[in-house]
C-alpha cells in the first residue's frame, strides 16, 4: 500500500535524532525518599529477588515504514529487568536519558547492571515476561522504578523504547507530532513483537522466560496500543484519520484508515489475539475521548484488564478512559481512579533537569499528588493484577476485591486491603 508521499512529510523529522543521548557525564540522581513499610500498600514492598538489568537492541524485520513508504527493518531498544539471586554482585543501573526539551539527565536505579543469571534455572514459569510501554514522547526507563519492582517479585519486564516516539527523537517545540503517525501505526505491533521476540529462546535470558503467560502494562499511548494488543481493534474514520494525519484527501484518507484499522499487533482480516496474553494495564490509555476502538471489538476483548486513570486527566480525558472500561468485556475488568489527578499517572518523578520551564516538568508533574505516592500505589496494583491473572495466585485477587471508596474516617482500617489507613486517600475503584 502506498501513499502520497507529501502526506508524511512531517514524520521525516521524527527519522533523525532531536538530542544525543544522555552525557554519561551527568550525575546520578537518587528520585526516592525512603518511607517506614507501613505508610506505603504492601505489595509495593520489594520482592524477595535481587534485580538484573540489560540493554537490548532488537529488530522487527521488514515492517511498513509510511515515511519512506517501503518494508524495512525497524529497529528498538529494550530495557531488561530480570530476577537474580539475593547475594549477586554488581554495579547498581544508572538510567541516562534527556528531558523533551534535550536536557540530559541520569537516574541512580537498584537494579544492578547486566547481573549474572541464575546458572540451570529450569522453572521457566517463576518468571513471566511483563512487556512495558511508554507514551507520546517518553523513553523506556521512564517507569522503571516498575520495571524493577516486578522483578524483585518474580517477573522479567521489558520496557520498549519506541522508534519514531521518544523525547530523544521527537522536538517538541518544534515538530511535536513529527513521530506520531509512526507511533498510531507501531506501538501494538512494537508490543507484540517484543513476546514473539522472547517467544524464540535464543538467549540464556529468553530461556528464563515463561511467554505463555505474559502481560502488557502500556501508559497513555503505550495504553492505546496495549488495548488493542489484547482484542481492542482501532475504528478510524476518515475524520479521526485527517485529525490526528493533516490529509485533506478524501482518497488518501481511505487509504490511511485501511492502514491504521488493525487489530492485536497489526492483524487485519481474521484477528487471533496471542494467548499468552494473560493481562493487560492500561495507565492513562490514550484514544476512547476519540472513540477510536470499535465497541464490537472492546466488547469481545476476554483479557483481565486494569485501567489507571485521573479523574482530571486532560490529554486522555476520563470520560474517554471510562468509556473504554465500560466497554471492555473482560468478565475481570477493574479502574482506579486518583482523584485530582491529571494524566502524568505514570512517570517516574521529575529529574532535576527537568525542573528548569514547564514543557520538561509539565510531563511529570501532578499539582495535587505526590508523584512517589502515585508510584507507590502504581507498583501495589501492578503487582496485584498480575500475581491474580498472570501468576494464577489466587490470594492475591483479595487485593482486588475492594469497595468503592477507602474509609477515610477510620485511623485502624482503610477498607482497601494493603492499604495503610492514615495514609490512603484520594482513590476509588470500581470493578466487575
Amino acid at each position: 500500500m502506498r501513499y502520497p508521499l507529501s502526506i508524511f512529510t512531517v514524520a521525516l523529522i521524527a527519522t533523525m535524532p532531536f538530542a544525543s543521548a544522555a552525557s554519561s557525564d551527568v550525575i546520578a540522581e537518587h528520585l526516592y525518599q525512603p518511607r517506614p513499610a507501613s505508610m506505603i500498600p504492601a505489595l509495593a514492598q520489594t520482592g524477595t529477588y535481587a534485580v538484573g538489568v540489560t540493554t537490548l537492541d532488537v529488530v522487527n524485520p521488514q515492517q511498513f515504514n509510511p515515511t519512506t513508504q517501503q518494508s524495512q527493518d525497524r529497529p528498538l531498544r529494550l530495557e531488561v529487568w530480570y530476577p537474580v539471586p539475593k547475594g549477586n554482585s554488581g554495579t547498581a543501573a544508572v538510567y541516562r536519558d534527556v528531558t523533551r526539551t534535550g536536557i540530559p539527565f541520569a537516574i541512580q536505579g537498584e537494579a544492578l547492571r547486566n547481573a549474572i543469571l541464575a546458572e540451570g534455572k529450569t522453572d521457566a514459569a517463576t518468571y513471566p515476561l511483563v512487556v512495558l510501554s511508554h507514551g507520546y514522547t517518553g523513553y523506556r526507563t521512564i517507569m522503571y522504578y516498575l520495571g524493577e519492582h516486578l522483578a524483585s517479585h518474580g517477573y522479567v519486564v521489558a520496557s520498549i523504547d519506541h522508534t519514531d516516539s521518544t523525547h530523544a527523537e521527537v522536538d517538541i517545540a518544534k515538530a511535536p507530532f513529527a513521530g506520531f503517525f509512526s507511533t498510531l501505526l507501531n506501538r501494538s505491533r512494537d508490543q507484540q513483537f517484543v513476546l514473539n521476540y522472547f517467544k524464540q529462546k535464543d538467549s540464556a535470558l529468553q530461556r528464563q522466560v515463561n511467554t505463555e503467560h505474559a502481560a502488557v502494562i502500556g501508559f497513555s499511548m503505550g495504553g492505546f496500543g496495549a488495548i488493542n494488543t489484547i482484542g481492542g481493534c482501532y475504528n478510524f474514520t476518515p475524520a479521526t484519520v485527517g485529525a490526528f494525519t493533516g490529509t485533506t484527501d478524501t482518497a488518501t484518507q481511505a487509504q490511511i484508515q485501511q492502514l491504521l484499522n488493525s487489530c492485536a499487533g497489526g492483524q487485519y482480516n481474521e484477528v487471533n489475539v496471542d494467548p499468552s496474553w494473560k493481562a493487560a494495564i492500561a495507565i492513562a490509555p490514550w484514544g476512547g475521548q476519540h472513540k477510536l476502538f470499535s465497541e464490537t471489538a472492546l466488547a469481545k476483548i476476554s483479557v483481565p484488564t486494569l485501567y489507571l486513570a485521573g479523574d482530571l486527566d486532560d490529554i486522555s480525558g476520563y470520560n474517554g478512559i471510562k468509556w473504554l472500561f465500560d466497554n471492555t468485556g473482560s468478565t475481570a475488568k477493574y479502574l482506579l481512579t486518583f482523584h485530582q489527578a491529571r494524566h502524568n499517572i505514570a512517570p517516574h518523578p521529575a529529574p532535576t533537569a527537568a525542573t528548569s520551564n514547564e514543557l520538561d516538568l509539565g510531563t511529570y508533574h501532578e499539582g495535587s499528588w505526590s508523584v512517589q505516592n502515585i508510584n507507590e500505589i502504581n507498583k501495589h496494583f501492578a503487582l496485584a493484577m498480575l500475581d491474580c491473572h498472570v501468576k494464577s495466585i489466587s490470594a492475591q485477587c483479595s487485593y482486588l476485591d475492594l469497595p468503592p471508596t477507602i474509609t477515610v474516617a477510620d485511623y485502624k482500617d482503610s477498607g482497601w486491603k494493603g492499604f495503610p489507613a492514615r495514609f490512603s486517600t484520594g482513590l476509588s475503584w470500581q470493578s466487575k
